[in-house]
């Protein structure tokens, strides 16, 4: 039997990876017995670890969400910051995306109800491209502010820094305030930035985060707007390269993978990758024709949900029975598509 203190991080381990554990199973799993089962729970239970026993013919054990964090983790704002880190890294192509996506789940689980509807708020979205250093800092606050108004859907009003100007001595008059209709909060680059409908210039705006103060109380909610192209990723991607959004590449699609999110940002680098779920993603990209972006979607071995348009289902659809030609099988020969 192995020693008490490695025997309890191996149950707290289990506690972790799904949400019930009928006790005889644990007792398999840890090759102990039920009694000490029972035994290691409750010492798990006075280190601040809420762990619920649930009853039926299966009865075992839940790790619950408590009214604290455990001991020796984390306070409410590390836990914030350790979370918005873990979203932001399922993304980051270095390889530990699945472990953040784990970590995520994990993090969240054990979280107070109060922070995780400020977690569940703030849907981050990643917009890839070489990265700078940011020569600001955002506070957390704003990012919980901003993120809460994307959510609620609620007039945000706000001060906006002016950019200092070069050898100029004195600080810049400040603007007025801004009011907006906020539509998202993305990453770009190492920079936070909102993605805004501008209700006194009536127009699409980009703003920089680390420029924001926002005001309070926030304004009334809102029927969000149709973003043009309808893509946040090639919206803000083509506000930084000078175009409108629409992309250079004529023919874009959007599929639904069943593979983790840091997996395709790895090898897509031209294109948007969201996080679904720990193994499921949505990728918009785009090619120079229908087959070649079918293909390149391919490449991923994984299972397809083709959300659109018609063009890429037909593309799919073609090189499938291109594909069975090649095998060897003829009664199916490949038909040209428009």
């Amino acid at each position: 039997m192995p020693k008490t203190s490695a025997r309890l991080l191996s149950l707290l381990s289990l506690l972790q990876a799904r949400r019930d554990w009928p006790g005889a199973l644990l007792a398999e799993r840890l090759d102990i017995s039920l009694r000490t089962v029972r035994r290691d729970v409750d010492r798990l239970r006075e280190l601040g670890y809420p762990i619920v026993a649930f009853k039926g013919p299966d009865g075992g054990y839940r790790l619950d969400a408590g009214a604290e964090l455990p001991p020796l983790l984390f306070d409410d704002e590390q836990a914030v910051a350790l979370a918005v880190a873990l979203q932001i890294a399922t993304t980051a192509g270095a390889g530990i995306e699945e472990a953040a996506a784990r970590a995520l789940i994990t993090v969240r689980q054990v979280m107070p109800a109060r922070l995780r509807r400020r977690i569940d708020t703030l849907q981050i979205t990643a917009v890839e491209r070489p990265v700078t250093r940011p020569d600001r800092q955002v506070d957390s606050g704003v990012l919980m502010t901003l993120g809460a108004a994307v959510h609620a859907r609620e007039v945000l009003r706000f001060g906006y820094a002016p950019v200092p100007r070069p050898g100029a001595n004195d600080e810049p008059a400040p603007s007025a305030p801004r009011r907006v209709e906020p539509h998202h909060l993305v990453t770009w680059g190492g920079r936070w930035y909102l993605v805004a409908w501008d209700l006194d210039r009536e127009d699409w705006r980009t703003f920089r985060a680390d420029r924001i103060t926002p005001r309070t109380p926030t304004g009334p909610r809102f029927a969000p707007r149709e973003l043009p192209g309808g893509d946040v990723a090639a919206f803000v991607s083509g506000r930084f390269q000078g175009h409108d959004g629409s992309g250079d590449q004529p023919c874009r699609g959007e599929v639904i993978l069943d593979v983790p999110a840091g997996f395709v940002s790895r090898y897509t680098r031209d294109g948007f990758v969201e996080e679904l779920g720990p193994n499921r993603c949505r990728l918009t990209l785009g090619s120079w024709s229908w087959p070649a972006l079918a293909a390149a979607v391919g490449r991923f071995d994984a299972d397809i949900e083709v959300v659109g348009p018609a063009e890429l289902k037909d593309a799919f659809a073609h090189l499938a029975r291109r594909y069975a030609d090649a095998a060897g099988d003829a009664s199916a020969p490949p038909a040209p598509i428009g």
